[in-house]
C-alpha cells in the first residue's frame, strides 16, 4: 500500500541518545569519564527503556522524565559516579539539547516536499520532545509530536500505536513507523503498520512473533522506503 504517514521514534531515532555523555566527556570538569562514557551512556539507555516496559506491565505510569532520571542514577551507581553530583546535572542538562542524526533533516525535508505526513510518536513527555525539536531545528519538517502521556502507558501498547490514526486517519497500511528499537519495529508491524528498524548498531534481529519489514543502517533510505 501506499505510504502517507511517516512516523518516527525519537530517542536514538532521529536524535543521537549517546551524544549527552559523549559530550560531557570531553568537557574539562567532567573529563574523568573520558574512557566510561560509551559505558555510562549503554546503561542510562538500557535502564531507561527496561524501566518503561516494567512500569507499562504494573501499570504505574510515571513520565519519561522521572524515568530517564532514575535510569542515570542507576547508571551513575553502576559506574562508581553516583555522588558525582555535578556530572548529573550536566548529563541531564545536556539530554535536554540532544542533536539529531546527520541524516534527519534532509529525509524529513524530502518526505514533506512529497506532501507526506511526518511525525513523532515516543516515549518521552511533550516538554522533553519539543526541547529535543527545537535543539535539533527540525520542528518545520513535522505535523505533530505525539506523546504516550495522551495515554498514560509506554511503547508497545497499542494504545500508544492507536494514536497515528486518531491523528491523521487513513489504514494502517498507510503509514511507515520507523525506530531504532527492533522490539518497537516489530511490535509496530505486529499492530499492522509497515516499518523500518535503524539498526545502527547491527544489532541482531529480536526473537519476537513479528520482524521489522526494513532493517537499515541509518535513515538515508526512508524517502526511498516510502515510495518517493
Amino acid at each position: 500500500m501506499a505510504i502517507k504517514t511517516c512516523v518516527f521514534d525519537a530517542y536514538g531515532t532521529l536524535f543521537d541518545v549517546a551524544a549527552a555523555a559523549r559530550q560531557a566527556a570531553c568537557e574539562p570538569d567532567f573529563n574523568h569519564i573520558s574512557d566510561s562514557w560509551p559505558v555510562l551512556a549503554e546503561n542510562w539507555r538500557q535502564k531507561q527503556l527496561q524501566y518503561t516496559w516494567l512500569r507499562a506491565v504494573v501499570g504505574a505510569h510515571d513520565d519519561f522524565w522521572t524515568i530517564t532520571q532514575e535510569g542515570l542514577d542507576w547508571a551513575l551507581e553502576k559506574s562508581g559516579h553516583a555522588q558525582d553530583a555535578a556530572l548529573r546535572e550536566r548529563l541531564l542538562a545536556l539530554y535536554w539539547e540532544l542533536q539529531s542524526y546527520p541524516e534527519v533533516p534532509m529525509m524529513l525535508a524530502r518526505l514533506k516536499e512529497a506532501g507526506l505526513n511526518t511525525a513523532i510518536l515516543s516515549n518521552g513527555s511533550p516538554d522533553m520532545l519539543a526541547g529535543a525539536v527545537q535543539s535539533a531545528g527540525i520542528d518545520a519538517y513535522l505535523d505533530d509530536v505525539l506523546s504516550v502521556e495522551s495515554v498514560a502507558v509506554f511503547k508497545p501498547d497499542a494504545r500508544v500505536y492507536d494514536l497515528v490514526l486518531k491523528r491523521f486517519g487513513g489504514d494502517l497500511g498507510d503509514v511507515l513507523f520507523v525506530s531504532s528499537n527492533g522490539w518497537d519495529a516489530a511490535c509496530a508491524t505486529g499492530y499492522g503498520f509497515q516499518t523500518a528498524w535503524v539498526n545502527r548498531a547491527s544489532d541482531p534481529v529480536d526473537r519476537l512473533p513479528w520482524r521489522p519489514e526494513h532493517v537499515l543502517n541509518d535513515l538515508r533510505k526512508i524517502p526511498e522506503i516510502a515510495g518517493i
